[in-house]
Parts: structure tokens; sequence; C-alpha cells
């Protein structure tokens, strides 16, 4: 499977195939009874933001595992808790690899995502990255910086071809920096 957040695991953008979601449920579910919320909110967790499936994703696949033997649902009150079933744990031990790849992909992701934001934060209002003595240059640095953070916020709501345009100049932008040429 391919790392990246491209990779065979999101496919374009943060799109997840619905099997790969039961897996990662399922996956959840084996480490303690969940509800629907919740759930949500553990894959959110571990992508750190990245991949935050709707309700609508999330609950149609928990009544598809219920449906087919997977999980079983404990009614408290007006709410339901999921458990995964003898049968789910079966599944999941026996896709196992997959399970396991997806859940590093999210850390991946996470870490990413991560580094993204203390990038894009570095420099703001009571967070100097750059000491006095740094080396000369750090003020300009500082200030392309914060150039790019505000273009940044501009181009969250920009059309998808604008925001690939965009990616891809970021990334071309990056390997020059590292002095390496972007894998296309």
């Amino acid at each position: 499977m391919d790392g990246g957040m491209g990779g065979r695991g999101f496919g374009m953008g943060r799109k997840l195939a619905s099997v790969d979601l039961q897996l990662l449920i399922l996956g959840l579910l084996a480490d303690k009874p969940r509800h629907g919320y919740e759930i949500i909110k553990a894959l959110d967790e571990r992508s750190k933001g990245f991949y935050v499936p709707s309700p609508g994703m999330v609950y149609p696949a928990l009544t598809y595992l219920e449906e087919i033997g997977f999980a079983i649902i404990e009614a408290e009150g007006n709410r339901k808790l999921y458990h995964i079933t003898d049968a789910g744990q079966a599944h999941l031990d026996a896709n196992r690899a997959r399970a396991d790849a997806l859940f590093g992909q999210f850390d991946r992701v996470g870490e990413r995502m991560d580094r993204v934001r203390r990038a894009m934060n570095s420099g703001a209002a009571g967070d100097e990255p750059f000491s006095d003595d740094a080396a000369s240059g750090s003020k300009e640095l500082m200030q392309a910086v914060r150039e790019l953070r505000r273009v940044m916020e501009d181009i969250w709501s920009s059309p998808r071809d604008e925001q690939q345009r965009i990616a891809e100049i970021l990334k071309h932008a990056t390997a020059d920096i590292v002095g390496k040429s972007p894998r296309g």
C-alpha cells in the first residue's frame, strides 16, 4: 500500500472504501464497545482531523455490520452501543494486516497533519520559532511563512482544481527546499 495520503486506503481526497471503513469500525469495536458518535470521534482523533467520516457513512456501515452478524447493538435508552461479535472478531483477525495498515496510514497522516499545523503556526503572534541569535535571514523566513499561512487560509475555500494546482506548486517548492525531485 502506498504510504501517502493518496494511497490505496484513501483513494482520491479523503474518501475511504466502505469495506475499509467497516474494517476500521471493527478494529475500534474490538478495543471496546462504542456509540456511533464515538467511532466518528475516534477516527477523527486517530487521523488528527484528516478523516472525519460523516454520520451518513458510519451509521449505514454499522447497520451493515449488524446485518451480517459482525456487530450487535445494546440499547441504552435511545442510544445504541455497538459491540463486536465473535464472527466480527474472526473477520477482523482474518484481515488484521489490512486493518493494521489502515490504522498505520491514519497514524502517518495524523503525524503529517500535526507537522503541517506546526509549520503553519510557526511565527504566529507570541510563537517566534527563531531566536535572536539565529542565522541571518530568519526574519525573512518568518515573514514568508506568515504570508504563506495567510494565503493558505484563503485557499481552503477555493475550487478543487485550484487547490490541486496549488498543491503541485507546494510539492515542487518543498522538493526544491530539500533539494529533491518531487514524486510525480
